[in-house]
This record gives C-alpha cells, structure tokens and sequence, in this order.
C-alpha cells in the first residue's frame, strides 16, 4: 500500500482552518481524503457533573486525548480503519457512537494544538499554520460557539479571557514555528492557497 500524504493544518480558534481544509477538500477530492478534527478527540467528562465540566481549560494541551489520535494516524497510515469519536461539545461529553474512517490518499488532521506534540507532528508531511489576527479570530469564535455550540455570550468571553487567549499565546502560537507554511489572513489569501496547491499536487506525484 502507498504511505498517505499526512497534512496537519494548525492555527489559533476562528483563524480561518477550516475555509483552508475546504479548500484542500475541493483540491483534492473527498474520496482520496479523510479528516480527523483534533477536537473529536476531547476527553471524556462524563465522570464529571456539568458545572464542573463546563469550567475545564479545553484550551490546554492536556484536554486532549492526543496519543489515541496518534494511534489513529498510524493506523490509517498502515492501512486500517479506525473508530473516531464524536464529541459533544453543548454538554462536554463523548457520544456512545462513532465515525469509521477508511484509509485514503490524504490524511488532513485540522486543530489548534496539533503541532504541540512532536510525536503526532513526525507524522506529519506537511505542517500548515493558518495566521489570523486575535480580534477577528474572537468574532469567529464568538459567531460559531453561539450559534453550533449553544453557548451564551458571556460564557465564550469568559472562556476566551481565562482560558482561549493565555493559552493561544502560551501553547499555540510558539508551534508556528514548526510549520512548513504559514498561511497569513487564513482562507481569504489566495495566492498562499494557490501556492498550497502546487505543493499538494507534487508531493501526490511523487
């Protein structure tokens, strides 16, 4: 079997992700890609009643559970189909159901702190950071946490001032450095994206 092109596109919450991976889905087509979205990966909390859940840093690197993401990477990389979880993000809980993903051509991983473990980051072939500034990343978090997540106002700005913006600053950030390309103005830069696709088309070729 080919080893799969691994892509990881990473960037700070509302940065422009994913009109980049829509992008890259339209490039390259959605039967020769599959996407895993860090955020699927959240742990579980149901051990936890919901206030308590309600009040975890989801922004720190911990929250995560990474290393059965990577397990998942290198399951599709040698060909297995893998079980990804859905997470429920209104109650902050794993659903009992999952999404069976098939082994494809590209293999897109989309989160904000997916270049902060550098196991998961050796897995990557192309490392993607989408560079956006803080204030219209706030108004896309805003927009999206309110209307697909059921959340109040006060709640995200609550969240974006303790957690959201320290965290960005101490864990998202720094990994910029680990990109191969940085995307500045996130989707809306299209000289970027059609240099992403020249990229994408010869590391298939190869």
């Amino acid at each position: 079997m080919q080893q799969p092109l691994v892509i990881g596109v990473a960037g700070g919450s509302g940065s422009g992700k994913t009109t980049v991976i829509q992008h890259i889905l339209k490039q390259i087509g959605s039967k020769n890609l599959a996407l895993i979205a860090h955020d699927s990966y959240y742990r579980d909390l149901k051990h936890l009643p919901f206030d308590e859940r309600a009040q975890q840093n989801f922004d720190h690197p911990s929250a995560l559970e990474t290393e059965l993401l990577i397990r998942h990477l290198k399951a599709l990389c040698s060909g297995y189909s893998i079980e990804c979880p859905i997470y429920d993000f209104a109650n902050h809980v794993r659903k009992d159901t999952f999404v069976q993903i098939t082994p494809k051509k590209v293999i897109l991983i989309d989160g904000i702190l997916i270049f902060c473990e550098k196991e998961l980051r050796h897995l990557m072939d192309i490392k993607l950071f989408v560079d956006t500034d803080d204030d219209v990343r706030l108004l896309r978090r805003l927009r999206r946490d309110i209307c697909e997540r059921e959340r109040s106002v006060e709640s995200v700005l609550e969240q974006y001032e303790k957690h959201v913006r320290p965290m960005h600053l101490e864990f998202v950030e720094p990994t910029k450095r680990y990109a191969d390309i940085i995307i500045p103005h996130g989707g809306e830069n299209r000289i970027a994206l059609e240099m992403l696709n020249a990229l994408i088309d010869s590391r298939i070729r190869s």
